[in-house]
């Protein structure tokens, strides 16, 4: 299966895709009244912003774009670098979820204006219940895109340099923008950033046990017996 998914890295995303969006979709058909309210008084002080809906939106592109363009020109060893933290707390958010059914009452009674901002907000709101929100996987993937950028050889080129700050400045307007949309908790947020930095440090400590120079230097370090 690990060779198999080293050798189809395109397939595999499509898989977990699949995966991913059909067990969302399950838990927000199903999970219509949380065990868990999300709420903190900081909420109540971020006001409502129908213009974040742009950031807000840029997510869903920004991650299938990341993974293919990091695929297409980065080592191999920086695509699964960015996967492995990337799918495994998308997969962790889901089984919290089921295991603690979370939600939020922060969405305004409705959203002033007939402008294509407000239109998108409200249909954003009717595709998307106020449920399974912590933590919040809009924050997760984009702390762990960002990292990505900064971590990856591909972007050490000079012309490719501008891409890092660019990332850095999309992840804190997506974040942003969950709260400024109503959409998370400030809690949900700062969850999602504390797994993102988690996943990341663990796939690092990853990394370096499995890496070729690091089993060299263990087995120059074993004592020898005679």
């Amino acid at each position: 299966m690990r060779k198999w998914c080293k050798s189809h890295p395109g397939l595999f995303m499509a898989f977990y895709a699949v995966f991913y969006l059909s067990c969302f979709a399950f838990l927000e058909k199903h999970v219509l009244v949380p065990d868990l309210w999300v709420h903190c008084s900081l909420d109540n002080l971020i006001p409502f912003c129908k213009y974040a809906i742009i950031p807000y939106v840029m997510w869903f592109p920004w991650i299938p774009f990341t993974l293919f363009y990091i695929l297409r020109h980065a080592p191999r060893a920086d695509f699964w670098r960015l996967c492995l933290p990337l799918f495994a707390g998308m997969t962790l958010s889901l089984l919290f979820y089921v295991m603690v059914p979370n939600g939020l009452s922060l969405r305004p009674h409705s959203v002033p204006g007939n402008d294509i901002f407000a239109e998108a907000v409200r249909m954003l709101y009717r595709s998307d219940t106020p449920t399974n929100v912590c933590p919040s996987i809009h924050v997760f993937n984009s702390v762990t895109l960002m990292l990505a950028y900064y971590r990856s050889s591909c972007f050490d080129a000079p012309r490719r340099r501008w891409m890092r700050p660019a990332a850095a400045l999309l992840c804190l307007a997506i974040t942003c923008s969950t709260m400024l949309l109503k959409q998370h908790s400030v809690i949900d947020v700062v969850f999602g950033i504390l797994l993102a930095l988690a996943l990341d440090y663990a796939a690092a400590l990853v990394q370096y046990e499995t890496s070729p120079l690091n089993r060299h230097r263990s087995n120059q370090s074993l004592p020898e017996w005679r």
